[in-house]
């Protein structure tokens, strides 16, 4: 017959004596408890007959711990604290799921976040946790349900779903248009403008400068000067800001477009030959609020891109000349 591991009394009775060694008192204890004052005293008898001991001096209108109760009392009390501590942490997961979703900065910062309050309100359940970064995750290593990048397609993995391309196009604020000391008509003037740069985002050369003015026939330009970005999204904001001329992709930029913080001083676009892909991880696969979250996301990438597209046919059919017009809403 196997011999149980521990020999404690039951559970109500230490949390009958935990509330009256804190209050010193039978009736307060039960007030706490829902208790009577006669069923409190019960609980600590039958605690002090398990043990052997006696817990409380029962005085004149009060109550004092004995040697043995303060040694309970404290033993008692760090155990129901951690126990219920563990408790409420094992409820909150049960009530709220977490999703790691890994990304880049510039799709977190400037598509992804703008967006996520959509699905957070209608999920309060699901707690989404974005993690921006340009190196490619280890999903099951990494602890990662969602990996959203930007990837050639004879890049992406097995498994991925495509969720929008995009195209590159010169941006920059309207301030910025309007200086007459410096004319942003035609892509030349760029001769006299600051270029902004960021870091591969996701590996995303197009950020580059010299792959757009090669298709503009302009390989040797040579800006005034140009400014580098750690991320995507600080070149953008930096742009609105007046900094420079940067090149907006588009779906992700549109919103800037559509508030007329960025504006479009010439129509030259270039397609990007890649993608953004969503892959989920094998475990974050079988999760009911990652494919939820999965779902969302696909139907805001389609939106999102129908969006673009007419404003995309627009800007090449439209003549080109120094009128400038900030590009279609999204």
């Amino acid at each position: 017959m196997s011999q149980r591991r521990f020999d404690l009394p039951p559970l109500d009775t230490l949390e009958a004596f935990e509330a009256a060694a804190r209050h010193l008192s039978f009736t307060r204890a039960g007030d706490e408890l829902a208790l009577t004052q006669s069923a409190i005293s019960r609980q600590i008898k039958l605690l002090e007959d398990r043990l052997g001991v006696v817990l409380f001096r029962r005085l004149h209108r009060s109550l004092e711990l004995t040697d043995d109760g303060r040694v309970l009392e404290r033993a008692t009390s760090t155990a129901l604290e951690q126990l219920d501590r563990a408790c409420i942490e094992l409820r909150r997961a049960d009530r709220v799921r977490p999703i790691v979703v890994a990304t880049t900065p510039g799709f977190a910062g400037l598509w992804l976040i703008p967006r996520i309050s959509g699905f957070s309100a209608s999920r309060p359940h699901v707690d989404v946790r974005i993690s921006a970064g340009n190196a490619l995750s280890n999903l099951a290593r990494d602890g990662v349900d969602v990996a959203i990048r930007y990837l050639p397609v004879d890049g992406v993995p097995a498994g991925a779903l495509r969720l929008f391309g995009d195209v590159v196009f010169p941006v920059c604020s309207p301030r910025l248009l309007r200086d007459p000391a410096r004319p942003l008509a035609e892509p030349d003037h760029l001769r006299q403008h600051v270029l902004l740069l960021a870091e591969p985002d996701g590996g995303n050369h197009l950020q580059d400068w010299p792959l757009w003015l090669h298709a503009m026939k302009l390989p040797e330009l040579r800006p005034a000067s140009v400014l580098h970005f750690s991320s995507y999204d600080q070149l953008i904001h930096a742009a609105i800001a007046g900094q420079g001329v940067a090149l907006g992709k588009s779906p992700l930029i549109d919103r800037f477009l559509k508030e007329k913080k960025l504006v479009t001083p010439f129509r030259r676009e270039v397609a990007s030959a890649r993608s953004y892909y969503m892959l989920l991880s094998e475990a974050g696969a079988a999760k009911p609020e990652v494919r939820e979250f999965a779902d969302w996301l696909t139907e805001e990438a389609r939106l999102s891109e129908t969006a673009a597209a007419p404003s995309a046919v627009a800007r090449k059919r439209a003549p080109t000349g120094p009128r400038v017009r900030p590009r279609a809403p999204d």
